[in-house]
C-alpha cells in the first residue's frame, strides 16, 4: 500500500530533481523513492559492517642479508657533501 506525504523540498533541488526524472523518463515519485531506498540501505551498512583494521607489517629483524650499513651511511654522507658543494 503506498501512502500520499507532503515533502518541503528547496527549491533549486526540486527543479534539479523533476528534470533528472524527465531525463531518465521516469517519475518524480520513482526518484524520491530510490533515494530514500538508497539513504536506509547506507544507513543499515556501518552497523553490519565490522571494523576494518589496517594490516601491519609482521616483519622482524633489520637489514636485508648482505646489506653494508656503513656503506650506505658513507653514501648518504657522500651525497650530502656533493650538494653542498653544489649550493656555492
Amino acid at each position: 500500500m503506498t501512502e500520499r506525504t507532503t515533502v518541503r523540498l528547496p527549491d533549486d533541488l526540486l527543479r534539479r530533481a523533476k528534470r533528472k526524472a524527465a531525463a531518465e523518463g521516469r517519475t518524480l515519485t520513482s526518484l524520491i523513492e530510490e533515494g530514500l531506498r538508497s539513504a536506509i540501505a547506507e544507513r543499515r551498512t556501518p552497523e553490519t559492517a565490522g571494523r576494518v583494521m589496517p594490516r601491519v607489517s609482521q616483519a622482524r629483524g633489520g637489514l636485508v642479508a648482505g646489506v653494508d650499513l656503513a656503506a650506505l651511511q658513507e653514501a648518504e654522507d657522500l651525497d650530502s657533501v656533493r650538494r653542498l658543494q653544489r649550493s656555492e
